[in-house]
């Protein structure tokens, strides 16, 4: 009879876990990477790749160094990023441990066999335990449909990953190419202040300048010279952070940067609907609406479990001794679980029902915010975009004006040096200015984009995915 019943209950727990083996999730290819890829190809038109060969490794080796080649745009170094920066590889390692959960999750648990030798009044048994965890089976199809959700916000993290590195790369670029233009203008601007210095220690020493003049045009190469050397440190650590996010060392550090920044575009984007992007396109909302589904679902199983915590039915052999007979065996089945006199699962749904209620609250706290981001950055964008090209269209040209005009009065003789070189201070900080607005206004265009497609800083609290926020207009409501 023992044998029939142990029989029957393997057949049994089996039979429950056929429904399950039928939605089991196996090992996708590439980990999962297709999803990251399609949404950074979407918003910020580069490749990805996870490189988990050695093969792999020599492409993307190929095309670093095909880059390199080259004098580094901000797109070439957003791009020799993505396939270098170890800190992104190791995120896509996080999503190949997050395939793995989802694959465990989806899987009936293993029924488990145990084998045990009895012996007594000279005679011996084998005797076969079957254990089946009853709960786990019939709560599989929602820890499956809660890992495959889990494993989404895995994916979409590995893309917010990949977006923050796009990002952070775009501003150190901006950073260090505006540092090397900022270099080149003062180091012609020491040059002349240079020359300007000694020309007023000439004089002095003929007695044609006081010691007023002398010494306004030596703190003028002074100050020249100290700014000099703050912009070259400058430009040294922005190349140095660039080369970080880029993840190169040796013969990788000598790459080439332009010399100053690009020309602003003939006209700034109109946005229109620039809150309603935002709201559709963020990544960082999609994991938040994720993990409120998920929650929901979570909280679903918690009802549906709430009076039961363990349940186990085992097909068992038990030795026993009477006193006063001989050793005998029982064979049965024993059912074990909690009654719910103290805790009837009230707690557990609570903590599931409070848990949703703080994620939906983050969620909506987030709405509001990504959408003041998304204006605020836009108006940014254009007023610094405004002011950038009021620089170059404006203040530049006449400057430039200016110190011809003065030049020319100068050879007539209707000027002296002095009235020269200070027209030439006057122009240095114009175009010191000029440099900053348009730096200014590529960084803000960055921070557009950003706002827009996500990848900016993580929100105060972190990313836990309960204090995460969310954005949509409430799906299914509070």
């Amino acid at each position: 009879m023992a044998h029939h019943f142990a029989r029957g209950l393997l057949l049994a727990a089996l039979g429950l876990s056929a429904p399950g083996l039928a939605g089991c999730a196996a090992f996708s290819p590439d980990s999962g990477m297709s999803a990251v890829s399609d949404l950074t190809s979407q918003t910020i038109h580069k490749d990805v790749a996870f490189v988990r060969s050695p093969e792999g490794a020599e492409a993307a080796s190929g095309t670093v160094r095909r880059l390199l080649s080259r004098t580094l745009s901000t797109d070439a170094a957003v791009q020799i990023a993505l396939l270098n920066n170890k800190g992104l590889q190791a995120a896509y390692n996080e999503l190949a441990l997050a395939e793995t959960d989802l694959v465990e999750q989806s899987l009936p648990p293993n029924p488990v066999f145990s084998v045990s030798r009895i012996s007594g009044n000279g005679a011996s048994e084998i005797e076969r335990q079957v254990v089946g965890d009853i709960l786990a089976l019939a709560t599989l199809p929602f820890r499956s449909d809660i890992a495959r959700e889990r494993f989404r916000q895995a994916q979409l993290r590995a893309a917010l990953a990949t977006l923050r590195l796009a990002a952070d790369v775009r501003r150190a670029h901006v950073r260090a190419v505006a540092a090397n233009e900022m270099v080149v203008l003062l180091t012609d601007a020491k040059s002349t202040a240079e020359s300007t210095a000694q020309l007023a220690v000439k004089l002095g020493e003929t007695g044609s300048l006081n010691k007023l003049d002398q010494a306004r045009e030596q703190v003028f190469y002074a100050e020249t010279t100290a700014d000099l050397a703050t912009a070259r440190q400058a430009a040294t650590s922005g190349r140095e952070r660039l080369a970080r996010l880029m993840g190169l060392w040796d013969d990788g550090l000598d790459f080439r940067l332009p010399t100053q920044l690009p020309p602003l575009p003939r006209r700034p984007l109109t946005l229109p609907s620039i809150e309603a992007d935002a709201v559709g396109h963020r990544i960082d909302l999609q994991i938040a609406r994720l993990e409120l589904t998920s929650l929901a679902k979570a909280l679903d199983l918690t009802e549906a479990t709430r009076f039961v915590t363990l349940l186990d039915l085992a097909g068992i052999s038990r030795r026993t001794q009477d006193p006063d007979s001989a050793p005998f065996r029982e064979r049965g089945f024993d059912v074990q679980f909690q009654i719910p006199i103290f805790d009837g699962g009230e707690v557990r749904v609570r903590q599931a029902a409070e848990t949703y209620n703080l994620a939906f609250n983050r969620l909506t706290e987030r709405a509001v915010n990504v959408r003041s981001e998304a204006r605020d950055a836009y108006r940014t964008y254009r007023s610094t975009y405004d002011i950038a090209s009021h620089y170059q269209r404006e203040i530049v040209p006449l400057r430039k004006i200016i110190t011809e005009e003065m030049q020319i009065r100068f050879s007539s003789m209707q000027v002296d040096i002095f009235a020269l070189l200070t027209e030439a201070r006057q122009r240095l900080a114009s175009l010191r200015r000029a440099i900053d607005a348009k730096q200014s206004y590529f960084l803000a265009q960055s921070e557009l984009q950003t706002v827009v497609n996500g990848g900016g800083s993580p929100a105060s609290g972190g990313d836990n995915p309960t204090t995460i926020a969310a954005a949509a207009p409430a799906e299914g409501g509070h």
